[in-house]
């Protein structure tokens, strides 16, 4: 959210906040209409008052018609969020989190020991790669070198397919499947 967001949320909030308190207080009896009636009578009749009132009138219109007729997030700021933006002088590129999910998933299906992959690819603002990567393994498997190799060819692929840099590689290795032994009928 941008810093005039936060700033006209935060008047707004505020304003209301105090209407709903004296109204309250007004409604329960703990306090006077008059005096509430009283006091808007005065900052109205006080011109410094008015004036005030008057600049702090024309910040919120201006704010609220801001907040209701233009968006806040910027095209750029929601693109990060579905993938990573890359522009040359081209054109540009939104590569999706999808995308690169799908390209793990590929590398590691390519793992004969590897099965039943699941991969969550983290994105952020400065085209930070980070990946996520659950799987079982065969029971014949050696797990320290398959992740070791996997992370590898998962940085490089990625690397060659889209010239970003991966930072993690993270796997986590959730099941040891048996060895389905094929049994010839006679």
């Amino acid at each position: 959210m941008k810093l005039l967001d936060r700033i006209g949320l935060a008047l707004f909030s505020t304003l209301i906040l105090i209407i709903a308190i004296i109204s309250s207080l007004i409604i329960f009896g703990w306090v006077d209409e008059g005096w509430a009636f009283g006091i808007i009578e005065y900052a109205l009749n006080n011109q410094v008052t008015s004036n005030i009132l008057l600049v702090l009138n024309i910040i919120f219109i201006l704010l609220a018609i801001k907040c209701i007729f233009f968006e806040s997030n910027s095209k750029n700021e929601m693109d990060y969020k579905n993938g990573i933006l890359l522009e040359n002088s081209d054109g540009k590129l939104l590569i999706t989190r999808d995308t690169l999910e799908n390209l793990v998933n590929g590398v590691v299906k390519g793992f004969e020991s590897a099965e039943n992959v699941t991969t969550k690819v983290d994105l952020d603002k400065e085209n930070n790669v980070k990946v996520f990567v659950n799987l079982s393994v065969k029971e014949n498997a050696i797990i320290k070198e398959l992740s070791t190799n996997l992370q590898t060819k998962i940085k490089t692929t990625i690397k060659k397919m889209s010239d970003l840099d991966v930072k993690e590689v993270n796997i986590k290795v959730k099941d040891i499947e048996p060895i389905k032994e094929q049994i010839a009928k006679e």
